[in-house]
C-alpha cells in the first residue's frame, strides 16, 4: 500500500490557480471601475468650475495600484512577456533546468521587492498625501509588498508545477508568454 501523496494533484493546483486568477480579475476590475469613476467625477467637477483638489493625486495612485495588481493578475495567468522562441531552441533537459532557474530568480526578485516594500512602510508612516492629509503614504505604498506577495503566490504555484511536471514534457515557459 502506498502512502498518500501529500502534494496537491495537478487538478487541485490548477483549480486553485483558476480561482486565484478570478479573484485577481475582480480586484483589477474594481480598480478600473473606481479609476474610471474618479476620473469622470474629476472631469465633471472641473467642467462645472469646482475642481476636486485630490483628483490628480488619487488618479495617479489608482493607476499605480492598477498596474501592480494587474501585474499580479498577469503573473497568475502566465501572461508576462517572454522569449519563448529562444527557450524552444533548447532540448528538453536544459529547457527544464532553465525554466526552474528562471522561476527561482523571479521568486527571489519579488521576495526582495516585497521585503523592501514592507520595510519602507514604517518610514512612510509619518508622511501623508498632499491633497488628502488624512491618508498616510504607508497606505498608498502598501501596494508594493501586497502585490509582491500576490505575485509570489502565483509564481510559487507555478514553480511547484514545474518541479512536479514530467521530465519528458515541453517547457511551460515556452508554451505561454511568460
Amino acid at each position: 500500500m502506498q502512502a498518500p501523496d501529500a502534494s496537491p494533484s495537478g487538478g487541485e493546483l490548477e483549480r486553485f490557480r483558476s480561482r486565484y486568477g478570478r479573484l485577481l480579475e475582480r480586484v483589477v476590475e474594481l480598480l478600473m471601475v473606481v479609476l474610471a469613476l474618479e476620473v469622470s467625477a474629476g472631469v465633471v467637477f472641473r467642467t462645472i468650475g469646482t475642481p476636486l483638489v485630490w483628483y490628480d493625486e488619487v488618479a495617479s495612485i489608482l493607476l499605480a495600484w492598477l498596474t501592480f495588481y494587474g501585474s499580479a493578475l498577469a503573473s497568475a495567468k502566465r501572461a508576462h512577456i517572454g522569449c519563448p522562441e529562444l527557450i524552444e531552441q533548447l532540448s528538453p533537459g536544459p529547457r527544464r533546468v532553465f525554466d526552474i532557474v528562471a522561476q527561482v530568480l523571479v521568486i527571489a526578485f519579488f521576495a526582495l521587492l516585497g521585503w523592501v516594500g514592507f520595510s519602507i512602510l514604517p518610514v512612510l508612516a509619518t508622511d501623508n498625501m498632499v491633497s488628502l492629509p488624512g491618508v498616510p503614504m504607508s497606505v498608498v505604498q502598501s501596494v508594493i509588498p501586497i502585490s509582491s506577495v500576490l505575485i509570489l503566490i502565483a509564481e510559487v504555484t507555478y514553480l511547484f508545477e514545474l518541479l512536479h511536471a514530467r521530465r519528458s514534457g515541453g517547457s511551460a515557459l515556452a508554451d505561454g508568454l511568460h
